[in-house]
C-alpha cells in the first residue's frame, strides 16, 4: 500500500487557505484566471473563508470552504461552477461544479453551501 505523509497534502491544500481571496460563480468550468473572473463569471464574493487542512473521511486531507451568503451577481445566467482565485497573483487556484446549478440575475445575490475540497489517500 502506498503512503503519503499529511505534510505533502497540507502544503498543497494550504495554498487555498493562505492565498485564495475571492470566489466566482461561473456559467461553465473556468480553465484559467481570465475565464473565472471575466469570460464565464456571473458573480463574485470576496468574503471567502477557507479552513486549514484537516483529515478527510476515508483517508487523505481536505479543506472546508465556508458558505457564501453575500455573493453579488453581475450578469444573468445559470451558475454551474465556481472558481476560487488568488487576485494578487492573477491565479485560478480551484474550479469545480456547484452542488446544484443556480439561475442568477444581475443585481441579485447568490449563496453557496459549505463545501469541502480534498485529496484522497493513495491507493
Amino acid at each position: 500500500m502506498a503512503y503519503m505523509n499529511d505534510r505533502i497534502y497540507d502544503l498543497g491544500l494550504n495554498v487555498l487557505d493562505t492565498e485564495a481571496d475571492e470566489i466566482f460563480v461561473c456559467s461553465q468550468e473556468p480553465a484559467n484566471y481570465t475565464e473565472a473572473v471575466t469570460t464565464y463569471a456571473l458573480g463574485n464574493s470576496s468574503s471567502l473563508s477557507i479552513g486549514a487542512p484537516a483529515a478527510k473521511a476515508g483517508g487523505g486531507r481536505k479543506v472546508t470552504i465556508a458558505a457564501i451568503s453575500d455573493g453579488a451577481v453581475s450578469a444573468d445566467g445559470t451558475a454551474t461552477h465556481y472558481g476560487i482565485v488568488d487576485t494578487v497573483n492573477s491565479r485560478l487556484l480551484l474550479a469545480n461544479t456547484l452542488d446544484s446549478s443556480q439561475q442568477v440575475y444581475s443585481g441579485n445575490a447568490f449563496t453557496t453551501a459549505v463545501m469541502d475540497f480534498g485529496i484522497p489517500a493513495p491507493a
